[in-house]
């Protein structure tokens, strides 16, 4: 009964501060990160994110229309640069071709593959982004400002400056979210699908029918776009 009280007065008190320090809109707060995300001093390539991204629906890990009669999953991890090398120079372009034009839709799942420090802190904050239905906005900002894998650059300080770079989210609510039991599990759940897929390494995608189990696409390299794109023409025209 105490370890259950003092837990509710600890989310009493949490509530309140983030209620303090949402309240004062996109101004500085808590350790200098700003509450709601701008592209004021934001980092490098947000302002294109911003622009890439704009109009295209998103709800959670899901880009794109709902009724879309394909889907394209990908499995990725936030620090790996075969990731950052096919979603900076390929998926642009399926983005504007086939998700745009509500043809194809995105599933994201994202692992922590790479390494145990950073692409976990980078899961958990995109799955807290995704909560705010701006997870795509997030991973991308990651992608244009990657480091060297295992060396640290994706800890607090990089999340909270990405997650700022974000016009609208609300930070700290990521920032407080990240280790939720709601992101731990929704972790675990992605650490199945990539086992039961026999996931061996990042990005790994599959295109299908929505609705139904999509077929590997057998990517020759991290910028083979001629690949993916037939696959998505043969789902869209079977």
């Amino acid at each position: 009964m105490l370890a259950i009280g003092g837990g509710v007065v600890a989310l009493a008190i949490v509530g309140i501060v983030l209620g303090i320090v949402l309240s004062r809109g996109g101004g500085s707060s808590l350790s200098g990160v700003q509450s709601v995300g701008s592209l004021t001093d934001a980092l490098p390539g947000a302002a294109d994110v911003q622009s890439q991204f704009k109009g295209i629906p998103q709800n959670g890990l899901t880009l794109g229309s709902p009724t879309a009669p394909v889907t394209l999953v990908e499995y990725i991890d936030l620090q790996c640069p075969f990731c950052q090398q096919f979603e900076t120079q390929v998926m642009p372009n399926i983005l504007t071709k086939y998700v745009k034009t509500g043809k194809v839709k995105v599933e994201a799942r994202p692992l922590a593959f790479i390494g145990p420090a950073d692409s976990i802190r980078g899961r958990n904050a995109m799955l807290a982004a995704a909560a705010q239905d701006r997870a795509f906005n997030f991973a991308q900002i990651l992608y244009y400002n990657q480091g060297t894998e295992n060396t640290g650059w994706l800890d607090d300080s990089m999340i909270s400056q990405a997650a700022a770079s974000i016009p609208g989210l609300q930070v700290h609510v990521l920032l407080a979210a990240r280790s939720s039991g709601s992101i731990s599990d929704q972790a675990k759940g992605f650490d199945e699908q990539a086992t039961a897929d026999k996931v061996t390494g990042t990005p790994t995608l599959y295109v299908g029918k929505s609705g139904k189990k999509g077929k590997l696409v057998p990517l020759t390299g991290a910028t083979d776009q001629k690949t993916l794109v037939d696959a998505l023409d043969t789902a869209l025209s079977s």
